[in-house]
């Protein structure tokens, strides 16, 4: 009971996570201390409790075989000595939360009820219902530092020390202080401190404590490895490209830190429930005492007042005030563990109760992994300037497209000049470059902007094109293809069988849309749309009444994002922008988590919603025995303490549901 007052304050700033592989890894020395800390303390939260119930039970003892002499002022000190441990937590609260103003507090109501026990002279009652209470408390306790323990040690995955390469020399240094631009020596086994890129040649690594996913990710020369990955086999190199407290890792924690700030309606609604609630209870509880000496004729006071007490712990609201948190806590924590991260529980609620999913095509439901599959220059153009030309301007751009070009044509010309290069979004990029040339590359629709002609069926394409113009010339087009992901179709099959209608939108060509439509099996595709006619069609689905969830990349789609009831970022390994401007993240870029996170959201309402009910329905039917006499404090022990403890149960079972 030593840290009460603690838990009661930031019991609902506390988040869940999972941290995947952490018992197959070696523990750091952080991870070491920090469970040992965690050990230490968990031990000690039992001893207030265990004294008290020791001096209870030898009490009770007495009582039975000893009361010729136990009785008067020494059974009463004895019993005061069984409450001390368990009660005083209790009561220093709740004379803190009256000095603050706040009145009716769940503290205050076990207190009167205890003491009001001790005053009828039943005192193993009262120091058995604070003791129950405290035992709850314990287990309140406990729940809400695991989960703070699950994010200290996600935290300290990452090693204390580092090797860093100096020359020929390996040296030592604390993770801390290593800066940009240093050489990290990562053996086969260890986990990286840092964010960097791989200077080896190649090397596989485990990802799960980012993706959820334990299958090795195979890294190659200049690819981007992050903190918390584990080296798997051969020695690898690192040039560390963030700081230890900017890492992947470091906002990924942060993220789920604050998730807890977004309240779900149901809490909110819970929490200015009990506010109402509690002082109601107090009112009828007082109204039980008292009213009857004007109905009854031989209105014996302490037979009344026992009833009051017994509805007063009946009443006690943590079984709703802890569970129902807990509950959206373990949902937050279930999609954490399958790669997946909710900002806030009000968006795992609103998940439960998606009806369309809208969804961008290139990244999302496609591999994003472009090939150049055709390159056709005009006659009487030179075919390697040209593609200088296109390869130097695609150099600016960091989309999917322009990686494809750079990778099919290799070195960047330097000898070539750009000037004001532009990225049009839902366009393409234009530029000048030798000697003020105006060069365009992008879609179709970036020369009919322009004004310029071309003398191509561009419905007769299946791959995504882009044309070039220079000087106000169309002078060809490079065809590039990208491989629909292997779980796309089954994702939509499983929307649909959930009764979610899904949509795709696309900004590419309507015959490279339709065709990815077909193989997939969505309700509805649109293409060759721009950033504002994809928000006009998330604004005509929604006068349809029905909620959206809008998947994409996360920071192109910022506005559609915006519009959406949940805004879902394949984040991937990508870009901080797409975590900071999304709801959720998919960390993996699989399509299926969609649905499964719209069934974590779902599990999480209902074990939410059994909490409530099974808290309502517990206690009214034990409010109406205290009310008529029927129910005594160890029946309200059970109503109110009992009932949390199968809440907090009910929402465990979150954190070891598969979904």
């Amino acid at each position: 009971m030593k840290n009460l007052s603690d838990t009661k304050k930031k019991k609902e700033q506390t988040c869940c996570s999972d941290v995947n592989g952490l018992a197959n890894n070696k523990p750091s020395q952080g991870e070491k201390d920090v469970l040992h800390t965690y050990e230490n303390s968990n031990y000690r939260i039992f001893i207030p409790a265990i004294a008290s119930l020791v001096l209870l039970g030898v009490g009770t003892i007495f009582d039975a075989l000893y009361s010729t002499w136990f009785f008067g002022w020494f059974r009463l000190v004895w019993y005061i000595l069984a409450y001390i441990p368990v009660g005083f937590p209790v009561l220093k609260v709740a004379l803190e939360s009256l000095l603050k103003g706040d009145i009716f507090t769940e503290f205050l109501l076990m207190g009167i009820a205890t003491m009001g026990a001790f005053y009828l002279t039943e005192y193993p009652e009262g120091v058995a219902v604070m003791l129950f209470y405290a035992v709850g408390e314990i287990f309140q306790t406990l729940a809400v530092r695991k989960a703070k323990l699950n994010i200290k040690l996600l935290l300290d995955q990452r090693p204390d020390n580092v090797n860093i390469v100096v020359g020929s020399d390996i040296i030592e240094k604390k993770a801390f202080e290593v800066s940009i631009g240093e050489i990290i020596q990562l053996k086969s086994g260890e986990k990286l401190a840092l964010d960097g890129v791989l200077i080896s040649d190649v090397a596989s690594f485990n990802t799960s404590a980012l993706t959820g996913e334990s299958k090795p990710d195979t890294k190659r020369e200049g690819e981007t490895v992050l903190a918390g990955m584990i080296n798997i086999d051969s020695l690898a190199n690192i040039k560390v490209t963030t700081d230890y407290k900017d890492s992947k890792l470091s906002k990924i924690l942060q993220l789920m830190d604050e998730a807890v700030s977004k309240k779900a309606p149901t809490e909110k609604f819970i929490r200015k429930f009990a506010k109402i609630y509690t002082p109601v209870v107090v009112l009828l509880a007082t109204a039980i005492c008292m009213i009857p000496y004007f109905l009854v004729e031989e209105f014996i006071f302490n037979q009344w007042f026992y009833r009051a007490l017994v509805f007063l712990v009946i009443s006690c609201p943590c079984a709703l005030v802890i569970s129902i948190p807990l509950g959206y806590f373990g949902g937050i924590g279930a999609a954490s563990r399958n790669g997946i991260l909710i900002k806030g529980s009000n968006y795992l609620d609103a998940m439960a109760s998606i009806q369309n999913v809208v969804m961008d095509k290139t990244g999302t439901l496609t591999e994003g992994i472009f090939e150049v599959q055709e390159v056709n220059i005009k006659p009487g153009f030179e075919r390697e300037k040209i593609l200088d030309y296109v390869n130097a301007i695609e150099s600016k751009s960091t989309h999917p497209i322009a990686t494809a070009i750079h990778n099919f044509m290799g070195k960047i010309n330097d000898d070539l000049i750009l000037k004001d290069v532009k990225e049009i979004a839902g366009y393409g990029m234009c530029a000048t470059i030798d000697v003020n040339k105006e060069i365009l590359v992008g879609n179709f629709k970036l020369l009919e902007k322009h004004k310029i002609s071309y003398d191509v069926d561009t419905s007769a394409f299946v791959c995504t094109v882009i044309a070039i113009a220079i000087e106000q010339k169309f002078v060809g087009y490079i065809t590039i293809s990208d491989r629909i992901k292997e779980d796309a179709e089954t994702t939509i099959q499983e929307l649909h069988k959930m009764n979610v209608k899904t949509t795709l939108l696309s900004g590419d060509k309507l015959s490279v849309v339709r065709y990815v439509a077909s193989k997939i099996g969505v309700n509805e595709f649109y293409g060759e749309l721009l950033p504002e006619d994809k928000v006009e069609k998330i604004k005509l689905i929604k006068t349809r009444k029905e909620s959206v969830a809008f998947v994409g990349d996360g920071i192109n789609d910022a506005p559609v994002v915006a519009l959406s009831d949940v805004g879902v970022a394949m984040g991937g390994l990508g870009s901080d922008a797409t975590i900071e401007i999304s709801d959720i993240v998919i960390q993996d870029d699989q399509p299926k988590r969609i649905p499964m996170v719209i069934r974590i959201g779902r599990a999480t309402k209902n074990i939410v919603w059994q909490n409530i009910c099974l808290a309502f329905l517990i206690k009214i039917i034990v409010l109406a025995l205290g009310a008529g006499g029927l129910a005594t404090m160890w029946e309200a022990v059970f109503a109110d303490v009992g009932v949390a403890l199968l809440a907090i149960l009910n929402s465990v079972r979150m954190q070891i549901k598969k979904f």
